[in-house]
């Protein structure tokens, strides 16, 4: 650890707590450090974290890209249990629960958004999983009457999956003293008390007061009008 970087805070295991083997502290600090550093440190750095050596880290995963994959599967599986405890029951208890449990969620959040950022097929994979992912806790909030249901189901989820990702991509490029001091608590924080509010707003009561631009859309996508040798639209001429 550099001499003037904060240390990074244990990241916090609110769905088991009895996982606190080797294996669980070493990707534990990996979802940490390639959170904040992003995914070209050393297993070394990672070794060093975990408070274990470079070859337990190699006896449990093989190689980095062992232990990549052994993040990206819990942390997938952390966001996907989550956002089910919310949408899946139609209560809004554990929702306001996870609100004041930033500390757990904003570490897994980062390490989202460097895997996005890195970009290539890792990321690409991630994100089609993020997309099945959240496709599915929103059809058990359909289920469970507390999502409107969806013509395209798989298209509303990756439109709110790069809505979501996009939105910390953003602050990432807008904040970056934050995450060179390892504060992802108050990054997410300040995302959260920025978007919460009127993200409610527009899931709850929208954005339009009619529905005629979506009736328009949908008969233009099906039926577009003719192209006129001139790039116009037979449909505007006189």
């Amino acid at each position: 650890m550099r001499s003037n970087e904060r240390p990074l805070r244990p990241l916090a295991t609110a769905r088991d707590t009895s996982d606190l083997t080797a294996a669980a502290r070493i990707r534990d600090a990996a979802i940490l450090r390639f959170g904040r550093d992003g995914f070209g440190v050393s297993l070394r750095t990672v070794a060093e974290d975990a408070q274990v050596s470079g070859g337990l880290i190699l006896y449990h995963f093989g190689t980095k890209a062992g232990l990549r994959r052994a993040c990206d599967e819990w942390v997938l599986a952390e966001i996907r249990e989550s956002k089910r405890a919310v949408l899946g029951t139609g209560e809004t208890g554990p929702w306001l629960a996870q609100l004041g449990q930033t500390d757990h969620f904003a570490p897994l959040a980062m390490y989202v958004a460097r895997t996005l950022q890195a970009g290539g097929e890792a990321a690409a994979a991630f994100f089609d999983h993020l997309v099945d992912d959240a496709a599915g806790y929103l059809e058990e909030g359909v289920r469970s009457g507390v999502i409107t249901p969806s013509r395209d189901p798989y298209a509303r989820a990756r439109f709110l999956t790069g809505m979501s990702v996009g939105t910390v991509l953003l602050e990432m490029s807008l904040r970056p003293q934050m995450l060179r001091d390892g504060d992802f608590t108050g990054f997410f924080q300040a995302i959260a008390d920025a978007t919460t509010g009127p993200g409610l707003e527009l899931y709850t009561q929208g954005l339009l007061t009619d529905r005629q631009m979506l009736d328009d859309y949908l008969m233009y996508v099906t039926d577009p009008p003719a192209r006129t040798d001139d790039g116009d639209s037979a449909a505007a001429q006189p």
